[in-house]
């Protein structure tokens, strides 16, 4: 019973802290300064998500798979600036590559 309640207060918890942004993000207009520092965010923390797998630490001849799909996902990006492209692209490439052995 008790690990139920963690797992409603928790949730509880961060369905609040979601809620507050909306209801409070009409409210309050944050410096031009920190919009201009959290435009940087997304694509900041998607380049955390990426880098570990592509570069890894067991050398990059291991990762060729993976540095195609990221280029092919790169060039999507800068052409079409869609995020839905680039995520289909990348993971289309990146099991494709894996598929044909590379």
């Amino acid at each position: 019973m008790r690990i139920w309640l963690i797992f409603l207060v928790g949730g509880l918890a961060t369905y609040l802290i979601r809620a507050s942004f909306i209801v409070l993000g009409s409210r309050i207009t944050l410096p031009e300064r920190v919009e201009r520092a959290l435009r940087h965010v997304g694509p900041a923390v998607f380049a955390a998500i990426v880098a570990p797998p592509v570069v890894g630490t067991d050398g990059l001849s291991n990762r060729i798979p993976e540095m195609l799909a990221v280029l092919a996902a790169g060039v999507v990006a800068w052409r079409t600036g869609r995020v839905t492209w680039v995520l289909v692209v990348g993971m289309a490439s990146l099991w494709t590559l894996r598929a044909v052995g590379l």
